[in-house]
């Protein structure tokens, strides 16, 4: 007789008794048990998945509460990795949890790693995201990932049947660390979301059900509520990695791009300062809203094609609807030797509100 916890999975006939006796079987690595890595845990712990690899060093701050499900006011301070546990032993006691409460690094990360089905990439570092390239496509194992940037977030699937890994979407590493959380700040339900999608791409490809989305970066807006997708394709030429390493660019650098603000934005303007300006959105979105200063437009995705015609000698500033875009493309310029990088927070949204009121905001 089936279990009655798993009725509404077994009744999918794409799933039924045999998927679900799969999820039970299949042992999944979540590397980072924050933001992206409640939502995971809680619905791949609620789906049967029995095994779990929880890789998470950090204890739970009353910051991380606005946006981290798993955690209750109670909790700062204890162990993340410990609590994850204890919430799921509670909700499902068929899923076994594996606790390493450690940072992953490249000394580590191919024996944690090692003989799991699934990796859930629930970092908030390049570094440690170059990690889990190298370690994955090592292993030959799929890495589903995720990140998210104030109001906007992305989801993919490397590795998966001779399809695309993370060093074919950024090849070359930006200068440095992407700005954290208490930075750049985050809409607390933005996790969420993006969570559930990464969530739902393992279950997908435990089940080998479904189009997984392998090749398709997938873009979510929150404040639009829109998706948008582009495509990615493996590099034959890329040398394949033979060890883990963290690009020497990482390590200890400084912000790769410089955070500005539209109201100073504006000022240092109308003071006579005349960068290049980037807008790394699509078409359909400057029909509604454009900058009459824009220089050129490109599409953030494909911003490295145009990095030869781009200025060195002159300052540039990137812009998309609220900067999230804009960032990552900065990112990647940076990565390309690009010195002199603003990125507009908030993007022509806020320039919208705060600055010119007769642009559309959307």
């Amino acid at each position: 007789m089936s279990d009655p916890r798993y009725a509404r999975h077994t009744a999918l006939p794409e799933v039924g008794e045999a998927g679900q006796a799969r999820l039970a079987e299949a042992r999944v690595a979540l590397v980072g048990a924050g933001g992206l890595g409640s939502p995971v845990l809680l619905y791949l712990a609620a789906a049967g998945v029995g095994r779990i690899v929880l890789v998470e060093p950090d204890r739970v701050e009353l910051s991380n509460l606005q946006r981290q499900v798993l955690y209750a006011t109670s909790d700062v301070g204890r162990p993340k990795a410990v609590v994850a546990a204890e919430r799921v032993a509670a909700m499902n006691p068929d899923v076994r949890v594996e606790v390493h409460e450690v940072a992953l690094d490249s000394d580590n990360a191919l024996e944690l790693l090692a003989s799991c089905d699934v990796v859930v990439d629930g970092t908030d570092s390049f570094a440690a995201r170059y990690v889990l390239a190298d370690a994955t496509e090592m292993l030959g194992v799929p890495l589903v990932y995720g990140a998210i940037h104030r109001f906007e977030g992305q989801v993919t699937v490397f590795n998966h049947a001779g399809g695309p890994s993370y060093r074919d979407l950024y090849p070359s590493p930006p200068g440095a660390h992407a700005p954290s959380c208490a930075v750049a700040g985050v809409l607390g339900v933005l996790p969420g979301v993006i969570g559930a999608l990464q969530a739902t791409e393992v279950l997908k490809l435990i089940l080998g059900i479904g189009e997984v989305l392998s090749g398709r970066v997938l873009l979510y807006d929150a404040l639009g509520q829109r998706t948008h997708e582009f495509s990615l394709a493996r590099d034959p030429a890329r040398p394949r990695p033979t060890a883990v390493s963290i690009p020497p660019s990482l390590c200890g650098a400084a912000m790769s791009y410089t955070p500005i603000d539209v109201e100073t934005a504006s000022a240092r303007m109308q003071d006579g300062w005349a960068p290049y300006v980037l807008d790394v959105r699509n078409d359909a979105e400057v029909a509604i809203s454009r900058f009459d200063f824009m220089d050129r437009l490109h599409p953030y995705e494909r911003v490295l094609e145009i990095a030869h015609d781009l200025p060195r000698d002159r300052d540039i500033l990137l812009t998309c609807r609220s900067g999230g875009r804009s960032a990552m493309a900065a990112m990647m310029l940076a990565g390309e030797g690009f010195t002199r990088l603003f990125n507009l927070e908030g993007g022509i949204n806020d320039w919208a509100k705060k600055v010119d009121p007769s642009l559309r905001v959307y």
